[in-house]
């Protein structure tokens, strides 16, 4: 297929390559099917190609590593203080119905000699969003990824998220928002490291 045709997708050639994108397709295809529609008709012929292709871009993750989107943006540093990030968007496939959860992570730590470039605190959250995943050990891969690069005094990190398999079917509750934390060193064993952490964290006013 032409790269122009492929950019109507929105999609550069997929990552999985021509061979297994083609097989998922196929089941794109026979999964629609299923479902009692025609394949056929105008506006479904293209679903299972743009279906693959959006599907390997959402899992890319599985092809990135925390030393890769770091790189050299690690720091020698004298800071003592609490460092954070909030706000940071992330979207990700919730592994048991495939269902999209969006939502925001607030991310802080205390360095001990070293500091990380900002940028790479949201590429980290990146690296594991892009999977098929649960919210709670993405909390937990985000933080404990930030201790292996850093080695730092303390790590928090907080995940607020709204489940589309909670909204859309189910319980169909649209504005049930679920909350999950990971504590790290002084985050963990400080009360007052961690009074301040959350306090910090939920200091964003709006909605998600």
């Amino acid at each position: 297929m032409a790269m122009a045709e492929l950019r109507e997708f929105g999609e550069e050639p997929s990552r999985i390559g021509d061979a297994r994108c083609g097989q998922l397709q196929e089941l794109v295809r026979q999964q629609i099917e299923l479902l009692g529609e025609d394949t056929t008709r105008d506006g479904l012929v293209k679903t299972p190609l743009r279906v693959s292709r959006a599907m390997a871009w959402l899992t890319r993750g599985y092809e990135q590593s925390v030393a890769e989107v770091v790189g050299d943006a690690v720091f020698e540093e004298e800071h003592e203080s609490m460092v954070m990030v909030r706000d940071i968007e992330l979207y990700s496939l919730c592994e048991h119905h495939m269902l999209p959860f969006f939502g925001r992570a607030h991310i802080a730590y205390i360095p001990n000699g070293k500091i990380v470039g900002l940028s790479k605190l949201p590429r980290i959250v990146e690296v594991f969003s892009r999977r098929l995943q649960v919210q709670e050990r993405l909390t937990e891969q985000v933080a404990a990824a930030i201790e292996e690069v850093l080695h730092p005094i303390g790590v928090g990190v907080v995940i607020e998220a709204y489940h589309l398999c909670m909204m859309m079917r189910g319980v169909q509750k649209q504005n049930s928002r679920t909350v999950t934390s990971a504590l790290k060193g002084s985050f963990r064993d400080d009360g007052r490291t961690r009074d301040e952490f959350l306090r910090l964290a939920y200091a964003h006013t709006g909605s998600l």
